[in-house]
C-alpha cells in the first residue's frame, strides 16, 4: 500500500557506527560516515554515551572549525567549553549549544567529570556560501529555557528548533530554518509531527524502537536513523516497551560540499585557504 501524499515515509535506515574522535572519545557515528555522508544541510550526526570515564575522559582538546555550525544537545553528564576568543560556557544535562563557527574558531569541550554516564548527541548543520566567512556565534540554552510541552495525544517533547503546539524552541536566527525535537513515546503511543515539506528530515532513535509511517510502516531499532522523503508531517508509533526518538529537519542549500576534517567549504581553494589561515593564525 502506497504510503498517502501528505505522509513522509522512510527511504533509507543507516545504523550508528562505532568510532572515536577527538583524545579516544567513544561514540557512535551516523551521519558523517560512509553509510551516509550528508544529508544536506546535515553533515554529521554524532551520538556518545558511555558509563565509563575511559570512553570519554579525554574529551574533545582544542580544535578548528570553519564553514558550518555544530549543535551539541546534552542527555547526561557535564562538558566545559571553551574557545580562542575568551568564551567559556558549562553543557549539562538537557542543555544546548548551538555554535556558528562561520570563518573560523579554535575551541574544545571537555569533561567536567571523572565518572558517571555522559549521553548526548552533536549535530554538524552546513552553511550556505554566502555565510560561510559569518562572524562566530553562540546560543549558550540552559534546560530550562527549552520548552517541554506534552502533545495532543499525551507525548513528551521537548523542542529546541522550531514551533509545535503553541510553543517555540530558544534556538533563532539560523539559516537552515531547523527543526529539532526531542519526543519521548510510552509503550503503544502514537504522534504525528508537521514538518516544513520542502526541509530533509530524520528520525534518530535512541532508545526502543519506533514504527515510522502508517500507510507503509517501516519499524526503527535503536541506534537507527530513519532518513525520511518529502511530505508535511511524519507519523511515529512505539511498541510495548516505547521510544525516545530525536525528530530533526532542516532546509537544503544544493550547493556543492568540500570538506577536510573540521573546515566544511565550497570549493578545493577555500579549504586550502582555511588551512592557511589555521597554519598562520588568522583564526
Amino acid at each position: 500500500m502506497a504510503p498517502t501524499p501528505t505522509e513522509r515515509s522512510v527511504t533509507r535506515i543507516v545504523q550508528g557506527q562505532a568510532t572515536s574522535d577527538g583524545a579516544g572519545v567513544r561514540l557512535f557515528r551516523v551521519i558523517g560516515g560512509q553509510t551516509l555522508p550528508e544529508l544536506d544541510p546535515f553533515l554529521l550526526l554524532d551520538e556518545f554515551v558511555s558509563d565509563d570515564p575511559d570512553d570519554y575522559i579525554g574529551g574533545f582538546p582544542e580544535h578548528p572549525h570553519r564553514g558550518f555550525e555544530t549543535v551539541t544537545y546534552m542527555l547526561a553528564g557535564r562538558m566545559r567549553h571553551g574557545d580562542n576568543q575568551g568564551n567559556s560556557g558549562l553543557l549539562q544535562p538537557g542543555s544546548v549549544q548551538w555554535m556558528t563557527a562561520g570563518r573560523g574558531i579554535l575551541h574544545s569541550e571537555m569533561p567536567e567529570q571523572e565518572n558517571g554516564l555522559m549521553w548526548g548527541f552533536q549535530l554538524w548543520v552546513n552553511l550556505p556560501a554566502r555565510s560561510k566567512m559569518t562572524a562566530p556565534r553562540y546560543q549558550d540554552i540552559p534546560p530550562a529555557d527549552i520548552p517541554s510541552v506534552t502533545t495532543p495525544a499525551g507525548n513528551p517533547m521537548k523542542v529546541i528548533a522550531g514551533a509545535f503546539h503553541g510553543v517555540s524552541g530558544p534556538v533563532q536566527g539560523i539559516e537552515a530554518e531547523p527543526v529539532y525535537v526531542d519526543l519521548e513515546l510510552g509503550a503503544g503511543a502514537r504522534e504525528t509531527l508537521s514538518l516544513p515539506s520542502t526541509h530533509n528530515a530524520f528520525v534518530y532513535c535512541y532508545q526502543g524502537a519506533v514504527t515510522v509511517g502508517d500507510a507503509d510502516p517501516t519499524l526503527i531499532g535503536h541506534r537507527r536513523l530513519a532518513v525520511l522523503s518529502g511530505g508535511p508531517e511524519v507519523s511515529l508509533s512505539a511498541g510495548n516497551d516505547g521510544a525516545k526518538v530525536i525528530v530533526v529537519a532542516g532546509k537544503p542549500f544544493n550547493e556543492p560540499v568540500a570538506r577536510y576534517g573540521p573546515f566544511v567549504m565550497n570549493t578545493r581553494e577555500e579549504l586550502m585557504q582555511a588551512v592557511d589561515d589555521l597554519r598562520n593564525g588568522r583564526f
